[in-house]
């Protein structure tokens, strides 16, 4: 489905002409007014009691169970048979309203109140808050980290609705560093034939990967060692 999709934000962004909101981790859902849908555009099966409950507007956001129970989440919402006891757990969060008119900030403001009008817990809107300044942000970012949130979600309160990815919408999480043992060299393709494309590493819990980008021209015609421990950063995995 055609959706608003986030990009990475730059770790120093000034979050001025920003709505800030916490990045749930749930599981995205598309209520067109009739039925709920994965960003694939697959069906939700939903008991009847949960979609009798939702508006006859179309909805963005994320089924969501709390911080932290993404695996019970997405283990309820691909069942054949929905469990009601799973289902009352959730919450739907809205932070989107697919096609609608004005800047982000109007948007806001209308699915604030049509989870009002709904008076369902379950039916919740996206807290948006104006941030202060980029140190604020930060405060922000890593009291919601702590608390267990995958990052914060960054939205232009002037963009008008658009679907796929844009500088309207950022999402921001923390960057992490860790070592890992490199224990191959991947040839490059492309412009960078003929010399080394990635670097295949082992980390401690034995998890194996590529490391393909943040590479420098110097460290791709001289890359580490095979044996070598190496440091990189992260957002997420």
């Amino acid at each position: 489905l055609p959706l608003a999709l986030a990009l990475d934000a730059p770790p120093d962004i000034d979050p001025a002409g920003y709505l800030v909101s916490e990045k749930y981790d749930g599981v995205r859902a598309l209520w067109d007014g009739a039925k709920l849908h994965f960003r694939s555009a697959a069906p939700i099966v939903a008991p009847a009691w949960f979609v009798a409950r939702l508006p006859p507007v179309a909805l963005d956001g994320e089924l969501w169970m709390g911080r932290g129970a993404f695996e019970s989440l997405s283990g309820a919402v691909r069942r054949k048979q929905p469990d009601d006891a799973e289902w009352r757990a959730m919450r739907y969060m809205i932070f989107e309203q697919p096609g609608g008119s004005g800047s982000f900030a109007a948007r806001a403001n209308r699915i604030e109140a049509i989870a009002r009008q709904a008076a369902w817990p379950q039916l919740a809107a996206a807290t948006q808050e104006l941030v202060a300044d980029r140190a604020a942000l930060q405060r922000s970012l890593v009291e919601v980290v702590q608390g267990g949130a995958e990052g914060l979600v960054l939205h232009r309160a002037d963009a008008a609705y658009e679907t796929g990815r844009s500088g309207a919408l950022l999402k921001l999480k923390p960057m992490n560093d860790a070592d890992a043992i490199v224990i191959g060299h991947v040839a490059g393709r492309g412009k960078h034939a003929g010399r080394l494309g990635a670097l295949r590493v082992r980390t401690a819990q034995g998890v194996e990967f590529l490391i393909g980008t943040g590479l420098s021209d110097v460290r791709r015609d001289d890359p580490p060692a095979i044996g070598s421990t190496i440091t990189y950063i992260y957002r997420g995995t």
